[in-house]
């Protein structure tokens, strides 16, 4: 099969393979975004030896199983007994041996949290097999792959002990964008227009394993339908096995984005403590993890301090997951094709196409011109008083060379027609921003809309304009 987009990842893969010099590579990434396929398609014909964790399994038959695979590695029917993760390094030192020197031996352990259960002392292992052996030797390329981004992170990037500074290259896989989706799409004859696609990134996100369940042959209500609402739908469960094979202690990550869940536009940390009761360290380090996994992002306001962040769901299928299928009970498996066109669906894909631009700021600011300037984006809102009306604006992007793009963010499936109401409420809006804030710099009014805004009297106010094809570059 073809490798869709991932052509940074691919570049630095194949460098490292090829420098001549001991490599502990890692990559990790949220679940189903195709870490493992990256790695078997582009070094699965190099490997020397390659073993995968087993979720909850004890360290006797991970051992029994790692076994097994270097008597089918060495062509051997012998398979050897092995009582710790040190003897297993060992026979994985002698099938190395065992190779000629001047080729490269790729070692790959997939889903390697899974390894490391309760005292197995796999983590010990490992640092001792690569400083005692392997980092001496200008022929072995390593990769530690795992979903599980938190143990990845703080076992192997973070790790204070043996494997200090250690790793030499980290690849952290990313969820496609609108562009690669698109590319994904078409190599599985599903020619969908950009519009259609920007509607199946709001349910599915940029997940790989997600779009290729869709059927090309179904309608795109069909196969929403399909996969969230028909009984036993593959995705209708998949919050919580997901999360549970990331992270230990599932149930408070679960909590927190269920918290989260309950707002669109996002909670403060003190507003997360109330929801759940967790607090300090712990929740820093939930908080931590799921941003880590793309699971969330932490937005700053303007000209606010970093404890008046907002911490959002930034995932379009968790948001699809909590808005539609987690509460619904009506059991019926045409639900969405039922409720397309209901004013719940209607204001969800306003919510959605917002964060659907957020997770596309590189292209809106390309599309502006502004990719080398410096740059900080964040949102704000203020809730007014007696004598001053609330606003809140969905993006700002400050800019270095003072000025400031305001950006309105309109999801429709015609050209957007600024009314004469509409334009006062954005003038009033930005007069409030203005006096709230005391910025001197200059404004500019962005109407990002799938299709553009619609010439017209109160047009003139928008000073630029993306539209949906720009957030496909």
């Amino acid at each position: 099969m073809k490798i869709i987009a991932r052509k940074n990842e691919i570049a630095q893969i194949e460098r490292l393979y090829a420098s001549g010099r001991p490599e502990f590579v890692i990559i990790f990434g949220r679940r189903r975004v195709g870490k493992t396929f990256l790695v078997n398609q582009l070094l699965g014909d190099r490997f020397t030896f390659s073993f995968v964790g087993s979720r909850n399994q004890p360290p006797s038959l991970q051992l029994r199983r790692f076994g097994t695979q270097l008597a089918e590695a060495m062509g051997s029917v012998f398979v050897p007994v092995l009582s710790s993760w040190e003897d297993a390094f060992t026979q994985l030192r002698f099938l190395i041996d065992s190779k000629p020197r001047n080729e490269r031996k790729v070692i790959f352990f997939d889903e390697m949290p899974w390894i490391d259960t309760p005292r197995s002392k796999f983590v010990e292992a490992l640092e001792y097999f690569w400083n005692a052996w392997a980092a001496q030797r200008n022929d072995i390329m390593f990769i530690a792959c795992g979903s599980a981004t938190s143990w990845m992170v703080n076992k192997l990037v973070k790790n204070p002990g043996g494997l200090h500074n250690r790793i030499t290259a980290q690849i952290y896989l990313r969820p496609f964008t609108l562009g690669e989706c698109e590319a994904l799409l078409h190599a599985n004859g599903c020619h969908w227009d950009r519009y259609s696609i920007a509607q199946c990134y709001m349910a599915l996100g940029g997940v790989p394993y997600y779009l290729n369940l869709l059927n090309p042959q179904e309608s795109l209500a069909q196969n929403i339908d399909r996969l969230f609402f028909a009984k036993n739908a593959p995705l209708c469960d998949e919050f919580e096995q997901m999360l549970n094979a990331m992270f230990p202690n599932a149930e408070k990550y679960i909590a927190v984005t269920r918290a989260l869940s309950s707002r669109r536009e996002g909670l403060l940390r003190s507003e997360i403590v109330s929801a759940t009761n967790f607090s300090g360290g712990a929740l820093s380090a939930i908080l931590e993890n799921l941003e880590r996994c793309d699971f969330i992002e932490v937005y700053s306001k303007y000209n606010s301090s970093v404890r008046n962040a907002i911490y959002r769901i930034s995932d379009p299928y968790l948001l699809f997951y909590f808005k539609f299928v987690n509460e619904n009970r009506s059991k019926d498996p045409h639900f969405w094709s039922n409720n397309i066109n209901s004013r719940a669906v209607v204001a969800w894909q306003g919510f959605s196409f917002e964060t659907i631009c957020l997770l596309h700021l590189p292209m809106i600011k390309h599309k502006l011109g502004i990719s080398g300037i410096s740059t900080k984006s964040c949102a704000w809102r203020t809730q007014g008083d007696a004598g001053r009306q609330g606003a809140q604006i969905d993006l700002l992007i400050d800019r270095i060379d003072r000025i400031i793009n305001v950006c309105e963010i309109k999801f429709s499936s015609t050209p957007y027609s600024v009314t004469k109401d509409y334009e006062m409420k954005l003038r009033a809006k930005m007069a409030v921003f203005r006096a709230e804030t005391h910025t001197t710099k200059s404004l500019a009014l962005t109407m990002i809309t799938p299709w553009g805004v619609l010439p017209g009297m109160h047009s003139g106010i928008v000073q630029n304009e993306i539209v949906i094809d720009d957030l496909f570059v």
